[in-house]
């Protein structure tokens, strides 16, 4: 099976490289479907290039794969060194950041009135009068319209918002009273029926010093699980593993749940590169407006889009700009 799933990701990747010399740009499924016209399609054979799609493109990505650019969808760069998990959670980062800052928490922005000469912020509790502002939510609260902007954003910021697309990468903490897994391991991965669904599980047992394990859905399927109870989706990703280890492993002690495209603050995880964009859409959406609108976050990152470090660098710029 490794070598058939060597065979198939090689031709994948390409008929991927060969799309980039395309007349037009085009999704990644039809790329895949492609590669299936030209050969002897079987449940199997999709089911392999199913995996191949999900573990290694959509859970990086976030999108689904009808809807990922064949030209852009890995235009980003790799930033050096080694990943990093906080024990402590991410929070450290936030809480660092934000040391001898003065946070209004418990107010939601509805406007943002940028054409006069003093700028309006209003909230759900009052109005602020300010020189700048630097917008910083998510591009799925962007897309939503949750912030009014008056006047409307210029034509070419909103394409730019409407063009990018917004993924999701949900997770599922499972915590066991025991390990039941190889303790060298730290990756696991699993063939479905089903499309997305718990292909990528990371042990976080070296890490955390607990029997934690962690699953992933992502794209469609991580949008799909949503609506599910949380005791539907831990029967479903406890039905996994015992697919792969079998019945007699114990059930969770505990477990956390993210819904992100359900998070009002959020609607989805990080951007991605749909079919439609340029290497100039994330410019666009970065761009400042009269030396006053400020735009910061992940989705205008254009080399580190969809990552912590993106999202920081952004501030970065944003804050230079502004001064």
């Amino acid at each position: 099976a490794e070598a058939q799933l060597d065979a198939w990701r090689d031709q994948v990747y390409a008929a991927l490289a060969a799309a980039q010399d395309a007349d037009e740009d085009t999704s990644l499924r039809a790329v895949v479907d492609a590669v299936l016209a030209e050969s002897d399609e079987t449940p199997q054979t999709r089911r392999f290039l199913n995996f191949l799609l999900s573990s290694e493109i959509e859970t990086e990505y976030g999108g689904s794969a009808e809807d990922l650019s064949a030209y852009w969808f890995d235009n980003g760069k790799f930033f050096p060194g080694d990943d990093a998990l906080f024990g402590a959670g991410f929070q450290v980062i936030t809480e660092y950041l934000a040391r001898d800052l003065q946070i209004e928490l418990g107010q939601v922005v509805q406007e943002i009135a940028w054409g006069q000469a003093a700028m309006r912020v209003l909230t759900d509790q009052t109005e602020y009068l300010v020189d700048q502002v630097l917008v910083t939510v998510p591009l799925g609260v962007l897309q939503a319209g949750s912030v009014r902007f008056t006047p409307d954003l210029p034509a070419a910021k909103q394409q730019a918002i409407d063009k990018l697309g917004m993924g999701v990468l949900n997770k599922c903490y499972l915590h066991f009273p025991e390990a039941f897994w190889p303790a060298d391991v730290d990756w696991l991965e699993y063939i479905p029926e089903e499309h997305g669904a718990w292909t990528e599980w990371v042990s976080l047992q070296r890490v955390a010093g607990l029997p934690i394990l962690l699953g992933f859905n992502a794209a469609d399927q991580g949008r799909a699980i949503e609506a599910w109870s949380d005791q539907e989706i831990v029967a479903s990703a406890m039905q996994t593993l015992r697919n792969i280890f079998g019945d007699d492993i114990p059930d969770p002690l505990d477990y956390q749940l993210t819904r992100w495209a359900s998070d009002p603050f959020a609607l989805g995880s990080y951007s991605y590169d749909a079919v439609g964009v340029s290497p100039t859409t994330r410019k666009a959406l970065a761009k400042p407006l009269q030396n006053r609108l400020f735009f910061a976050g992940e989705a205008t990152e254009h080399n580190y889009y969809g990552t912590a470090h993106g999202a920081y660098l952004s501030g970065l710029r944003a804050a230079k700009e502004m001064l």
